[in-house]
């Protein structure tokens, strides 16, 4: 895949502002997350089958790799659905998520409606960093 001189300097400043180093296989695998500059979900097995469409030389544990070390770097976050998927989500803000059970599709939930209220009290030496809810749907016709 050839990334543009303009989208290559702004993955490579992405990457480097968190201290990792931008590989060739970082700076492609970012560019098909965050090149269109479009929110998504993605789980690794879509990162690596959007690779091979572009025949980016890639292994399916070079992508797993990747896409742990960017959430581990604050750069996407990862989202747990059940006790085997995860998706990653390139939108950083704190959000909800509808989880289309049938589907497995994970879409933004619209936030101006949820209010969550009387959380409990963390643990001592600790504090709440995130509070993850994920909405699951069935279809119901």
């Amino acid at each position: 895949m050839n990334v543009n001189a303009q989208d290559n300097l702004f993955i490579t400043n992405w990457l480097h502002d968190v201290g990792l180093r931008p590989t060739q296989q970082r700076i492609e695998l970012a560019n098909l997350l965050i090149g269109n500059k479009s929110h998504q979900h993605v789980t690794a097995e879509d990162l690596f089958e959007a690779a091979k469409k572009k025949k980016i030389p890639v292994s399916l544990a070079t992508v797993y790799n990747t896409l742990h070390t960017f959430s581990d770097a604050g750069l996407i976050n990862k989202i747990i659905v059940d006790g085997v998927r995860c998706y990653f989500d390139t939108r950083l803000d704190n959000h909800s998520h509808f989880y289309w059970e049938e589907t497995g599709k994970l879409t933004d939930a619209p936030g101006n409606f949820l209010e969550i209220k009387n959380l409990p009290e963390p643990p001592v030496n600790s504090k709440i960093t995130n509070v993850d809810i994920i909405i699951r749907l069935k279809e119901t016709n």
